[in-house]
């Protein structure tokens, strides 16, 4: 295929004539909020949900992208699969829970074997910090430099955070249409 501008794209996809497609994996420890985000981005709604214990995947509509979403799950047993998705995607979500810190070290060493994989050198990766809204919640700088971000930033790969509350439908949708900009 020949080379065609962004511009182009950006063109026919305001005109409705192009739809971008993407896979993408939220990835996070469990209790993080990746199941309640994917049903707010699914439905605009949240219900009580239970521990994620066999990975979901679901088809999104996030602007001009439709995401392929697979929820791996966040317990230590289902990290051990989140290897097996990484080569086919074009996005990671990686979720946090912005209260729990008491876990930013377990969330920093899950995150540093993420980057650490040369699969998902170029891949972007979104990291959400979420509820925020909750007391305790810290804010970007204390996330970024309790998960060793520092590092990563500086680095020539696709990679954004964003502070959020899924229940309070704030801070996620800046996260994806970064996403987007980079698909």
């Amino acid at each position: 295929m020949p080379y065609v501008p962004a511009w182009v794209w950006s063109a026919l996809s305001a005109l409705g004539l192009y739809q971008k497609k993407a896979k993408l994996v939220l990835l996070g420890l469990d209790n993080a909020g990746k199941t309640t985000l994917l049903q707010m981005l699914r439905e605009g709604r949240v219900a009580a949900t239970s521990p994620t214990l066999h990975g979901t995947s679901e088809e999104l509509q996030v602007g001009d992208v439709t995401f392929t979403a697979h929820d791996l799950g966040g317990h230590a047993q289902a990290r051990r699969v989140w290897q097996t998705y990484t080569p086919a995607v074009d996005a990671v979500v990686f979720v946090v829970d912005a209260t729990a810190r008491d876990r930013f070290d377990e969330a920093r060493r899950e995150l540093a074997g993420l980057m650490d994989n040369d699969q998902v050198q170029s891949v972007p990766i979104l990291v959400l910090g979420n509820k925020i809204d909750a007391p305790g919640a810290v804010g970007e700088d204390t996330l970024r430099d309790a998960l060793g971000l520092g590092m990563w930033m500086t680095q020539d790969r696709p990679l954004a955070v964003c502070m959020c509350s899924v229940l309070k439908q704030q801070g996620y949708g800046a996260g994806f249409r970064w996403l987007s900009r980079q698909l």
